[in-house]
């Protein structure tokens, strides 16, 4: 059965920089490695291992200290180069020496029959740690009881890669993969795509065909649509990535640790696909990649509406799927600054040329463009956000602290994620994913 949803709310920004030819793959193997562990959000780290250690792709790194049965692992044999602390001693990234892909050999009998054993091999491979839950939009809790299962299929976002058809290993994986998240829950195992996707029927599965601008490709979106999360309930999302690897895992008992990075942004030479080992260094990914024209450079892990700024001597985060470069803006002087009316500047209020332009590709840098200001109540957020909520009294509820129009605005069902768009239009340039954030951290902490 499939179910088909057209967004109509959303932002798509037509960027310079994509990636032409997503068969052609490079690969750069990965020397050193680094797990963060804020990449994992929810989880306070209870490392495992020390410097020097040898291990294998699935050996424990750490563990979550409220539950030690959470695991993130090692997605690479190597050995342990270093614990890296900061403050207060806190973990700031756990780096491994690689010398191969030999992986843990997990027990498998069962797995794809048994719950119990399902979700023991979820959390022994660190594969759990890249679930999220909602409410709160934290590693799923391993105690969780699910209503369902939600996995994004496909990215929305500015010049992100989607897999369009699964090879036949794939398909197998992605069937076993369901079946095994499919024992987790009570309700329904649902596969988000796109109208460009052409995956074959897969039994216990339902799929949702969604179709129309960012962010439709976001769970939420979804979770929206078919069944909004209510207090009491809790859901899973997770991506194809995580579901591929899962399935992979139940068939083999081997966990690969492999990625597919789409190196992306205008200031990237020729974009393409690399293979590359999760966490790989991003100076790895970027040798001999990037434009040598002078200007600074703004390096994402990830897209531009979501992804972390990361150095050159940085590491790829979770989801680990996009790198984009683009010009950091602050060595450029233009007349008039953000009131310029430059055609080439991109822009969503119809006051610049740039809105007009709509089939020509631009090419923003990471200027804020306009100062901070009080929050204008000008109904901006509700255009670009299609989650049945009312986005911008729920950004003052969270702003006040007030638990209970929190939850009557529909806090329960939202993510970061869902306020990208809405940060870009911002006319008051607020940082709404980290308001939600605290939001939800906040919550969390009064209802615990």
């Amino acid at each position: 059965m499939s179910i088909g949803i057209k967004n109509r709310k959303g932002l798509d920004l037509h960027l310079q920089g994509a990636v032409e030819n997503t068969a052609a793959v490079v690969a750069k193997p990965a020397e050193v490695i680094a797990i963060i562990p804020d990449d994992f959000v929810g989880i306070v780290p209870k490392v495992d291992v020390h410097e020097g250690d040898t291990v294998l792709a699935g050996t424990p790194l750490f563990h979550s200290k409220a539950d030690e049965a959470l695991k993130v692992v090692s997605p690479a044999k190597g050995v342990v180069k270093a614990v890296v602390r900061g403050e207060r001693r806190k973990v700031l990234r756990i780096e491994v020496a690689t010398e191969g892909t030999e992986s843990v050999a997990f027990p498998t009998d069962g797995v794809l029959t048994d719950a119990a054993k399902a979700r023991e091999l979820l959390l022994a491979s660190g594969l759990w740690a890249m679930t999220l839950q909602r409410p709160y939009a934290i590693v799923t809790e391993p105690g969780a009881r699910l209503r369902d299962v939600f996995v994004t299929c496909f990215d929305a976002a500015p010049l992100a890669v989607s897999l369009t058809t699964l090879t036949d290993d794939q398909q197998r994986w992605l069937a076993a993969g369901v079946k095994l998240f499919g024992l987790l829950t009570s309700g329904k195992v649902y596969l988000i795509t796109s109208p460009a996707q052409h995956f074959p029927a897969t039994e216990g599965a339902e799929t949702v065909v969604i179709s129309g601008p960012y962010p439709s490709s976001n769970a939420g979106t979804a979770i929206s649509a078919i069944s909004p999360v209510n207090k009491g309930e809790t859901v899973m999302t997770l991506n194809l990535d995580t579901l591929l690897r899962a399935g992979e895992l139940a068939l083999t008992g081997k966990l690969s640790g492999q990625t597919l990075v789409a190196l992306t942004g205008s200031e990237v030479k020729h974009p393409k696909m690399i293979s590359t080992t999760i966490g790989a260094p991003i100076a790895a990914i970027l040798d001999g990649e990037v434009e040598s024209d002078g200007h600074h450079h703004r390096i994402i892990s990830g897209n531009v509406f979501t992804g972390v700024k990361v150095d050159v001597d940085g590491f790829l985060r979770y989801p680990y799927s996009q790198v984009t470069v683009i010009p950091e803006g602050d060595d450029v002087a233009e007349f008039m600054g953000w009131a310029s009316f430059n055609p080439s500047k991109m822009s969503q209020s119809t006051t610049f040329p740039g809105h007009f332009r709509r089939h020509h590709l631009f090419n923003p840098d990471a200027r804020l463009l306009g100062g901070r200001r009080a929050m204008i109540m000008s109904g901006q957020y509700d255009k670009v956000t299609p989650i049945d909520i009312l986005p911008e009294y729920l950004i003052k509820a969270i702003l006040g602290r007030d638990i209970d129009r929190m939850e009557q605005l529909g806090i329960y069902e939202v993510a970061p994620e869902d306020f990208a768009a809405a940060e870009y239009v911002d006319t008051s340039k607020l940082e709404l994913q980290k308001i939600v954030r605290e939001g939800l951290d906040y919550l969390r902490k009064e209802l615990e």
